[in-house]
C-alpha cells in the first residue's frame, strides 16, 4: 500500500499538484467570464426563474424537471468535498486555501454554464428512450473530435469511481466508525445494498431520491454549523481577515500547523474547490442533459447556481466552523494512518522556525535539509526510547505521546524503519497530531452549542451528502458507458460500481483521496480544451436564446 500511495503521489505531481492545472482551470473560467460578460452575475436572477419552472414548455423533451436536474447535479457535488474536502484544504493550505476555493467557484459558475449549455445542445435520445448527454456528445458532434470524446468518456468512468464512489463511502465509514463505533463492514454492506436498489431504477429514481435528500441534508448541516459559529462569533472576523490577508502570501505556521506557501495554498484551494463544485470537470452536464427543455442556454443558466450553493455557501460555512473553532491547528489523539506517517532523522520542535520551514519543504517535496529516517525504534511497553534519533511526522504535524502496538498488544523491543516508513505494516501507531478531512470537521462541530452531540450531525450529514454523491456519479458513469459501449454495458457497470463502493469502505483514506486527485484531472482537461475550442458557438447560442426570450 505504501508503494501504491507513493506512486499516486508521484503521478499527481505532474497533474493536479502541478501549478499548470489549477492555473489552466482558473484561466478558463476567467476567459469565459470576461468573454460572455460576467454571466454568473447578469443571469443569476433569471437562473432562479428557470429553475422554478417559470419558462417551462409542456412539449419539451427530457426525463426530469429543472429542479430535479439541479438536485441531481448538486447531489453529485455536495458531498465529502463540503465536509472532508474543505477540512483537507485548510489542513494543507491554511486559511488562504478557502480564498482560492471561492475563486474556483466564482469563475467556475461561468465554466459550468458553458459546459452544460454545449452538452445539452448536443444531447442524444438513447435506445431505451432516455436522454443521454455530456461533453462527449458536443466533442463528437460540435468539434468533430470523436477521439477526444472517447478520452473524456473513459476518464468519466474512472472518475465515477475516483470522485463519486471511493471517497464517499470511505468517508462515511470512517465518520460512522469514529462517532458511533460502527464497524466499516456493516456500513459497507447496508449502504451498498441501498445504492444498488436506487441506481437500478435509472435517472428517474435517482432524480426523485436526490430531490428529496438535497434540501434535507442541507438543512441538517446548516443547523449544526451555525450551532458552532454562533458561540464562536467573535472569531468570525479574524477568520475572514486570515483568509484574505494570507491569500497571496500563504499561511504562516500556527499551533501544530507547519504553514503553507502561496503556491501550496493556491494549488490545494483550487484543487479542493474543483473537487467540491466540479465546475469544468464535465460531470454536471450529464445530469442536466436529462432536463425537460429545448433551451440549452436556459439549462446552462440553472447550473450557474451549483457552484454558488456548493462552494460559496456550504463550503464557506464549513470553513468558518473549522477556522472560528480553532481546531485546524490543534492536535488530537487518534490512530495514525500509514500514508500520513513519515519518520525523519533527528529531533525537531515547533518552537524552532528553521525546523518548521525545513519540515514544510520536506513534506511538500521541495529542497530541504530534512532527511528520511532509516534505522531502529527501541520500544518499551509501546513507548519509543531512542527519541533523539528520529521524529515522527503524522498528518503534516509533529506527533506527540506516541504508542506502538500490534493486535492490541503493546510492543517491546525494536522496530525497523526504512526510508521513513515502518517496515512492519501490522503495527498500529496512536498519539496526538493534527487531523484532516472528516475527523477535523467532526471535531469542529463539537465546539458549539451541541457539544459532543455535534459530531452526530456531521455523521448524519456526511452519510446523506456522500451517499447522494455516489448515486449521482453512478448515473454519470453509466451515461459514459452508454456512449462507449451502448446500453447493454449499463448493468455490468452498475454491478462493478456497487462492488467498488463496498470495497472502498475498508481502504486507506489518504490513498483514496490521492486516487480522486488524479481522476479529476484526467476528466477535466479534455473538457476544458473542448469548451475553449467552442467559445464562438457558445456566445452565439446565448445570444440566440436571449433574442428569442426577449421577443416572447
Amino acid at each position: 500500500m505504501d508503494a501504491v500511495n507513493n506512486f499516486l503521489i508521484y503521478i499527481d505531481g505532474f497533474l493536479g499538484s502541478a501549478i499548470w492545472f489549477p492555473t489552466f482551470l482558473l484561466a478558463t473560467g476567467i476567459f469565459f467570464t470576461v468573454y460572455l460578460g460576467f454571466p454568473q452575475i447578469r443571469y443569476f436572477r433569471h437562473a432562479i426563474g428557470v429553475t422554478t419552472g417559470k419558462f417551462d414548455k409542456e412539449e419539451a423533451k427530457g426525463d426530469t424537471s429543472h429542479f430535479q436536474a439541479l438536485a441531481t447535479a448538486l447531489s453529485g457535488t455536495v458531498g465529502t468535498g463540503n465536509i472532508g474536502g474543505v477540512a483537507l484544504a485548510l489542513h494543507l493550505g491554511g486559511p488562504a486555501a478557502l480564498f482560492w476555493m471561492w475563486m474556483t467557484a466564482f469563475f467556475g459558475m461561468t465554466s459550468k454554464f458553458v459546459e452544460v449549455t454545449l452538452s445539452h445542445k448536443y444531447r442524444n435520445e438513447t435506445e431505451d428512450g432516455t436522454m443521454a448527454g455530456g461533453p462527449m456528445y458536443y466533442m463528437e458532434k460540435g468539434l468533430n473530435a470523436k477521439w477526444l470524446a472517447i478520452v473524456f468518456a473513459v476518464a468519466t468512468v474512472l472518475s465515477s469511481f475516483g470522485t463519486g464512489n471511493l471517497p464517499q463511502i470511505n468517508s462515511i465509514a470512517s465518520g460512522l466508525e469514529s462517532t458511533f463505533d460502527l464497524d466499516p463492514l456493516i456500513t459497507a454492506s447496508v449502504l451498498s445494498l441501498l445504492l444498488g436498489l436506487v441506481i437500478i431504477g435509472g435517472i428517474t429514481r435517482i432524480a426523485r431520491v436526490a430531490a428529496a435528500i438535497v434540501p434535507t441534508m442541507a438543512m441538517i448541516y446548516l443547523i449544526g454549523a451555525f450551532a458552532v459559529i454562533i458561540p464562536n462569533i467573535g472569531n468570525i472576523i479574524p477568520s475572514f481577515l486570515s483568509i484574505f490577508s494570507n491569500a497571496f502570501s500563504g499561511s504562516a505556521a500556527a499551533g501544530g500547523f507547519l504553514g503553507a506557501s502561496f503556491a501550496y495554498a493556491f494549488d490545494r484551494g483550487v484543487n479542493r474547490g474543483l473537487y467540491s463544485n466540479e465546475a469544468g470537470q464535465g460531470s454536471a452536464p450529464i445530469a442536466h442533459a436529462s432536463a425537460r427543455t429545448d433551451e440549452p442556454a436556459g439549462e446552462g443558466m440553472v447550473s450557474i447556481l451549483e457552484p454558488f450553493i456548493d462552494t460559496i455557501v456550504i463550503c464557506t460555512i464549513t470553513g468558518l466552523v473549522i477556522l472560528s473553532s480553532g481546531v485546524w491547528m490543534d492536535k488530537f489523539e487518534n490512530e495514525f494512518q500509514r500514508a500520513d506517517m513519515s519518520f525523519v532523522t533527528g529531533t525537531y520542535t515547533e518552537a524552532d522556525a528553521d525546523h518548521v520551514a525545513s519540515l514544510f519543504s520536506y513534506l511538500s517535496g521541495e529542497e530541504s535539509d530534512t532527511r528520511s529516517y532509516s534505522g531502529q525504534i527501541e520500544l518499551s511497553d509501546g513507548v519509543p526510547q531512542n527519541t533523539e534519533a528520529f521524529t515522527l511526522i503524522a498528518a503534516r504535524s509533529l506527533a506527540e505521546n506516541t504508542v506502538y502496538s500490534r493486535d492490541g498488544v503493546l510492543i517491546n523491543g525494536p522496530l525497523r524503519v526504512v526510508d521513513g516508513q515502518l517496515e512492519d505494516s501490522t503495527v498500529v501507531v496512536t498519539g496526538d497530531s493534527l487531523l484532516h478531512s472528516v475527523p477535523l470537521t467532526t471535531q469542529a462541530f463539537t465546539r458549539g452549542l451541541f457539544g459532543q452531540y455535534g459530531q452526530y450531525i456531521v455523521s448524519i450529514g456526511l452519510m446523506l451528502f456522500a451517499f447522494s454523491t455516489a448515486i449521482a456519479w453512478s448515473y454519470y458513469g453509466d451515461r459514459a458507458m452508454t456512449y462507449l459501449f451502448g446500453t447493454r454495458s449499463i448493468l455490468p457497470y452498475r454491478i462493478v460500481y456497487v462492488l467498488g463502493f463496498f470495497t472502498a469502505a475498508l481502504a486507506d483514506t489518504t490513498v483514496v483521496w490521492n486516487i480522486s486527485l488524479i481522476t479529476i484531472v484526467l476528466m477535466t482537461v479534455p473538457n476544458l480544451v473542448g469548451i475553449l475550442f467552442m467559445h464562438k458557438e457558445m456566445k452565439a447560442t446565448v445570444a440566440d436564446y436571449w433574442e428569442r426570450t426577449n421577443r416572447s
